[in-house]
């Protein structure tokens, strides 16, 4: 792909079409090859950008406007069908050429397995890099049934390569026993069930540090958000959400990049999970993306 051309297809609203006077650059990763329950997040992406359509440019939250933050819409990676070791690396080459051009990448999925090879090309920029994980699940196994290329093990990953102290996890609800256990045992933050209150506490640790944000849709209760792959009660509100992402950016904390993942389109008719989706990715746009430097 040219990046010194717009997308050719749906882009992202208000997406600045040159890539050199850009900041930021939002992508798309079109995988959900490793799913153990429902597929389809693999069309995330392209419905996110379809109902952005219907966003306001303004964000009475942040009290600014989209125009104020120049980002282009890149489109999809192209992920060969079914093969997650190529698309992997192929995530991770493409990362590696945002970076070096000092450009905010934000990431749509796909299926969270997918942070995985973001992750680890913002190491190799960042060596004191933290990550805040917003999510039902865990993600810390070592493999599912016996495949350690899987969406359940993606932050287990990331600990075990940036260190497991750096790793702060919340609204955790689901996960094995021995994934809790682990994580105890050495020294990862997992706030359970809560995002905001946890958070707000543990935001004045990180000042100063680049931190990257992955946010799995499925960290909002099922009733806010039905369109992901692996639903589970008891989630957060997208009000709480939302109020998670302004209080990142009114912390001192640098966030270098950030990804939302698990939008899977076909199991909300209503179109509430990527409207919601959307909403989300704007405040992410406006809180962010100028908090990197």
């Amino acid at each position: 792909m040219k990046f010194d051309e717009a997308y050719s297809g749906n882009v992202f609203i208000k997406s600045h079409p040159n890539y050199e006077e850009s900041e930021a650059v939002i992508y798309g990763m079109p995988m959900d090859w490793t799913v153990s329950y429902r597929p389809g997040s693999r069309f995330g992406p392209s419905r996110i950008r379809e109902v952005s359509i219907g966003l306001e440019e303004y964000s009475p939250y942040l009290d600014k406007e989209l125009d104020e933050v120049k980002y282009f819409d890149a489109g999809d990676i192209p992920l060969p069908f079914g093969n997650p070791q190529k698309s992997i690396e192929l995530i991770e080459e493409y990362i590696d050429s945002l970076l070096k051009d000092d450009k905010y990448p934000l990431g749509m999925g796909g299926e969270h397995l997918v942070s995985w090879p973001v992750m680890k090309a913002m190491y190799k920029k960042y060596p004191d890099l933290a990550i805040i994980h917003m999510d039902a699940h865990t993600d810390l196994r070592d493999d599912y049934e016996g495949e350690p290329l899987s969406h359940s093990t993606p932050i287990k990953k990331i600990a075990n390569l940036i260190g497991p102290t750096n790793v702060y996890s919340f609204g955790i609800r689901s996960g094995m026993k021995e994934e809790f256990k682990w994580a105890k045992e050495v020294g990862m933050h997992i706030s359970k069930f809560e995002v905001l209150e946890p958070l707000k506490e543990i935001l004045p640790k990180l000042a100063g540090r680049p931190v990257y944000v992955t946010i799995d849709i499925d960290v909002l209760d099922p009733a806010h958000a039905p369109g992901t792959g692996t639903v589970d009660a008891g989630g957060i509100t997208s009000k709480e959400l939302l109020a998670s992402i302004h209080a990142i950016a009114a912390s001192d904390v640098r966030v270098v990049g950030s990804d939302l993942v698990e939008v899977a389109p076909i199991y909300d008719p209503s179109e509430q999970t990527a409207n919601t989706a959307s909403k989300i990715l704007r405040e992410m746009i406006l809180g962010w993306v100028q908090k990197k430097g």
